[in-house]
């Protein structure tokens, strides 16, 4: 009983939150009119309503599902097969597949976003059993939640915005690119129920994806080949997991057909990167920990900066809301301190789409919720329907893509955020990460990580300064041999996914990597002897290996460590080298710079350079290398040689004159300048005004585009209320003029309402009758007093029923009834004519046909030979036939006074008062035989049937005695048994076969002649003897059985096969036929069996 409670209280497994706002109500009913009432999923459906008005979602849901529609109480269980609906003033979240309500918070200047906040409870409590789906409405409302549902594992369907009667919440949802599925409402349903009943996506969470290793190693490769980025080395779990939704998510059936799936589809590897990427964030994401960095730490990071300048490294940025946080945080700061100091904030991440939106800087207006009011207003800019950050936090952050683990790190970092990405990859990524955020970060720089992580094995190198929100401080220490170049922590096909894998596995790889190792060794062992100093950059002028000593060519800068090579080499370099590479890639021929003069303090280099595009394989990058050769030994120079680079008196001169125009010019832009601010600062303060009458504009603005989602939330709601009472005025118009009824409606100051146009044929009546009093017409209803009933009913709120006929003779049955409007409550009455004229025709009709039939009772009654009189309940005769007065000798007239008592013997008085309190009683009575006394005295047996009669006013009980001489029945009877006999005679004579007679319960009764040749006994012998004893012990029970079912009135039975013993114990095989001799009354008599021998 335990387990049958459990099992009835349980969760649905799957839950689907459906969020709509305006025009959802159409796609609701598309939804699900297609979603099968047994899918085994519970939906809860989320819409913007009006606080102050009463939803009719609920009645206008059931209409189009056989699922029970259920508006949603506190702490109710989420059950399959059902359907739970928002009530408005409440917010929802869900805890252990319950749902809790919260009432919604209306202040100044608060965002209600119900649809965010149920779907971010949902993936919290649910994970990978969570489905949420967005539907139509304006605003970005489900936009955040959807991210949570996909950071959690579970699936996410958004409607075609083209289908959509509102885009805004489909438009924001599906930019996210976060969607599984854009559909319209009809198609949801079909995939929704392909997605849950996949085997993976019903498969136990700790279920894994089956496959070859080799399929893994596939799928990273061709993620790398597209991306740029390993996988190999993140979280095995995390990895699988994801997926194994896509292979849900287009239903394959494992890891071998997905991998043909994305070589056939390179959208999906884009997808399925996108998938493993998935950057859950929002603007001051956990924001106490915001606070304490403010409060804490803010003040130790400004005293130690150096050229008042704070630097800002955001490592996974994702689509810049942390970014822009930290930039309004740092704003902010320097505001309320006052300390001037530049903030630059470098921004990152691997994903370039996400680093395109950061760089946007446009966000949708569910923002709100996050982002306080004051900061919203001061640092966002409203544009339409979404928010775009100023420009003054925009020029504090540099976006960038950038890959933690291949690509060199920043320098000189005071604070370094790397929040919620390091829990997804192994201890060895890891701690190659923390070496470079080590090498990156100044003295006391600040490292934050998310809430989850920690730093491992680097204790030696930073401090943990706050266990709860993971901050931490460099202690500043140098970590040996690091390495921050372009390479990755080790062998592709040695992934943590699999053990190592056999040699004969991947030996494409594997070649391709001891080829790399093979090709370094050699041209490392030639550069120093046989080649000039050589540099190999790619296409992106981005410098990859140095081959050869390079302190006399290169020149890093300070400040982030840069890979272009126009500004790492020499300055005298940079214009040769960035036009000879651009001419050799785009010419792919060799190019060759020669007698390039390098100028030092007193030397003179002459250069040559030639550049040579590499060959490389199909899908690797273009690479160049940029030899550099001198062609002139550095000589010094003597002093006439330096004379002769000096500057020459007409150069000087002609120096003087740009100063003297440069001097000039400076002093017009200065007064621009002044002008300019002044003007600036006039702008500034109209400005100013401006951005507080958009404030104001933006508040009126979000409070009517609430107001307006929720007008048209409760108009979608009437328009179908009002199509059905339309529907339903019009069943009620076709149901009056069908059923033929006159009708008419009074209201509850007897005003006509309404009337069916039947009426006309009683009442003078038009249509510009209605609204008038009733008193002013005028019927055809002949002796009614209508007006008294009418008042009669208004009064005591009870119906009157009325046969009435109308001057022209037809009748009609008149019901006048109160007309309710809620219990006890009524607003005027009701009057309805049936025509019951053919029904009184009827009954006059039938009442003649009465009279006739019964004086032809009466009639033969009187002259039948039968006795029968009419009698009270105590004896009292009212008739008395000619056949009573030929039985008893009495005559009528005599008869009618006398009791019929008199007639009963005093040993019979007894039985007959019992009789007649039955009849009393409503006992039925059968017929029965007693005795009577004739006028003469004798006494003679009678056969009597008895029965009740009522008058028609039911306060009279008469009983009728029929009566019948037994003798002559006795008579009857005898007759009926010598005809028997006779045809019994006749069928024994004609038959040749063995004729057997038995009584009912199988005793021989006769035995003709053939019975006794065919079995040796005389009749004689047998009469009287049982049937049984003269069969086999075998057939004994069946025979029995037959005899048993002809008693019973079973059909006969014919030429059946069965054994019979003869006189000297033979065994023969007869064909036996038998059949029942019933009497007049239907009661078996005897049996007859005829039986033959069989040879």
């Amino acid at each position: 009983m335990n387990e049958l409670d459990e099992l009835v209280n349980a969760p649905a497994k799957y839950i689907v939150g459906i969020g709509a706002s305006a025009g959802g109500l159409e796609a609701l009913e598309s939804f699900f009119k297609k979603m099968s009432p047994s899918s085994g999923l519970a939906f809860v459906v989320v819409q913007h309503l009006s606080p102050d008005y009463k939803s009719l979602m609920v009645e206008l849901l059931s209409k189009h599902t056989e699922m029970p529609v259920n508006r949603i109480e506190d702490g109710v269980l989420v059950k399959e097969n059902n359907i739970y609906l928002l009530p408005p003033r409440k917010n929802l979240s869900s805890f252990h597949g319950r749902l809790l309500l919260t009432d919604q918070d209306h202040s100044e200047g608060r965002l209600n976003l119900p649809i965010d906040m149920f779907f971010r409870s949902l993936a919290e409590d649910m994970g990978e059993y969570a489905i949420s789906v967005v539907l139509s409405g304006t605003g970005s409302d489900g936009t955040r939640g959807i991210r949570a549902i996909k950071e959690r594992g579970g699936m996410v369907m958004v409607q075609d915005d083209e289908t959509a009667k509102f885009d805004g919440m489909p438009k924001n949802a599906i930019a996210t690119g976060l969607a599984d599925f854009i559909l319209s409402p009809e198609e949801m349903p079909k995939q929704l129920l392909s997605f849950v009943k996949h085997p993976y996506a019903s498969a136990p969470e700790t279920s894994l994806l089956p496959g070859d290793d080799n399929d893994l190693t596939r799928i990273f490769l061709m993620l790398r080949e597209k991306s740029k980025v390993d996988f190999t080395y993140y979280k095995p779990t995390t990895i699988l997991r994801r997926i194994e939704r896509r292979v849900t998510i287009n239903q394959l059936n494992d890891l071998s057909e997905y991998v043909c799936y994305l070589q056939n589809n390179p959208n999906e590897v884009a997808t399925l990167f996108q998938e493993l990427l998935i950057g859950v964030t929002c603007f001051f994401r956990d924001e106490l920990a915001f606070d304490e960095l403010r409060d804490k730490w803010l003040a130790s990071i400004i005293e130690h900066l150096q050229d008042d300048e704070i630097r800002v490294w955001i490592a996974a940025c994702s689509t810049g809301e942390e970014a822009y946080s930290l930039a309004m945080l740092l704003s902010e700061y320097r505001e309320q301190t006052g300390e001037y100091f530049r903030i630059k904030i470098f921004a990152t991440d691997v994903d370039h789409k996400a680093v395109e939106k950061a760089s946007n800087g446009v966000y949708p207006a569910s923002i709100a919720a996050d982002v306080p009011p004051d900061l919203l207003s001061k640092y966002f800019m409203r544009r339409d329907d979404n928010y775009q950050i100023t420009q003054k936090i925009r020029e504090m952050v540099v976006f960038a893509q950038h890959n933690l683990i291949k690509d060199p790190p920043f320098t000189n970092i005071n604070l370094l955020s790397c929040r919620n990405v390091l829990i997804y990859m192994q201890p060895v990524l890891q701690r190659k990460i923390f070496e470079l955020f080590n090498f990156s970060l100044a003295g006391e720089g600040v490292l934050m990580l998310g809430t989850s992580e920690s730093i491992g094995d680097m204790v030696d190198y930073f401090e943990l300064v706050s266990p709860k929100w993971k901050i931490h401080r460099s202690k500043g220490k140098n970590i040996s041999n690091i390495n921050l170049g372009n390479s990755d922590p080790g062998p592709f096909i040695k992934g943590p996914f699999n053990t190592p894998l056999p040699q004969h596995s991947n030996r494409a790889n594997l070649a391709y990597y001891a080829d790399d190792r093979v090709l370094d060794r050699f041209v490392r062992s030639l550069a120093d002897d046989l080649l000039p100093f050589t540099l190999i950059v790619n296409e992106k002028m981005e410098l990859t290996h140095v081959f050869g000593d390079s302190k006399d060519y290169l020149a890093y800068p300070s400040g982030k460590l840069v890979q272009d090579i126009t500004k790492i080499v020499i300055k005298d370099l940079s214009i040769p080298v960035a036009t000879g590479i651009k001419r050799a890639l785009s010419s792919n021929d060799d190019i060759v710079l020669t007698n390039i003069r390098i100028r030092e303090v007193q030397d003179v280099r002459s250069l040559n350079l030639r550049f040579k595009t590499l060959p490389g394989k199909k899908g690797q990058e273009p690479l160049l290398a940029i030899f550099i050769s001198e062609t002139v030994k550095k000589d010094v120079l003597s002093a006439s040689e330096s004379l002769t680079f000096d500057v020459n008196q007409e150069a000087e001169q002609r120096i003087g004159d740009l100063e003297h125009e440069l001097q000039f010019t400076r002093e017009n832009l200065q007064a621009a300048v002044e002008e300019l601010e002044t003007s600036n600062e006039e702008l500034q303060a109209t400005n100013e005004e401006l951005l507080a009458s958009n404030e104001e504009l933006q508040s009126t603005n979000e409070e009517l585009q609430s107001v307006n989602e929720e007008l048209y939330t409760v108009n979608a709601e009437y328009q179908g209320k009002i199509t059905e009472l339309t529907l339903l005025n019009n069943d009620l118009d076709n149901l009056f003029n069908s059923t033929q009824i006159a009708t008419l409606f009074l209201d509850e100051n007897l005003d006509i309402r309404r009337f069916t146009p039947i009426l006309q044929s009683i009442f003078h009546i038009m249509e510009h009758d209605i609204g008038r009093p009733y008193s002013h017409l005028s019927h055809r209803i002949a002796d009614i007093n209508l007006a008294e009933l009418i008042n009669s009913v208004v009064l005591h709120h009870k119906a009157i029923v009325k046969d009435v006929q109308t001057v022209a003779g037809n009748w009609y049955l008149l019901r006048i009834t109160p007309y309710n409007i809620s219990d006890n409550m009524y607003a005027g009455v009701i009057l309805t004519f049936i025509d019951i004229d053919q029904l009184k025709k009827t009954q006059l009709e039938l009442q003649l046909r009465g009279q006739e039939e019964t004086r032809r009772l009466a009639t033969m009654v009187r002259y039948s030979h039968d006795a029968i009189s009419l009698q009270t309940i105590d004896g009292k005769i009212l008739t008395w036939n000619r056949g009573a007065e030929e039985l008893y000798g009495w005559s009528e007239q005599e008869a009618l006074q006398m009791n019929f008592m008199a007639f009963i013997p005093e040993s019979e008085l007894a039985g007959d008062r019992q009789i007649r309190e039955k009849l009393k009683n409503g006992t039925p009575t059968p017929e029965f035989e007693t005795r009577r006394i004739a006028k003469n005295g004798a006494v003679f047996n009678v056969w009597v049937t008895v029965s009740v009669l009522y008058t028609e006013d039911h306060h009279r009980e008469l009983i009728t005695f029929t009566e019948r001489d037994i003798r002559s029945r006795q008579m009857v009877a005898n007759n009926d048994c010598i005809s028997c006999m006779h045809h019994l005679t006749t069928i024994v004579m004609d038959v040749q076969d063995a004729i057997i007679l038995l009584d009912t319960q199988g005793n021989i009764m006769a035995w003709n002649q053939s019975a006794e040749k065919l079995y040796g006994w005389q009749a004689s012998e047998v009469l009287n003897t049982n049937i049984i004893d003269l069969v086999s012990a075998q057939e004994q029970a069946l025979t029995r059985d037959r005899i048993e079912a002809l008693v019973s009135g079973d059909a006969t039975q014919h030429n059946l096969k069965v054994q019979r013993l003869t006189k000297d114990g033979r065994e023969i095989t007869v064909s036996f036929s038998a059949s029942a001799l019933n009497n007049h009354n239907g009661e078996v008599l005897l049996i007859i069996i005829t039986e033959s021998h069989l040879i």
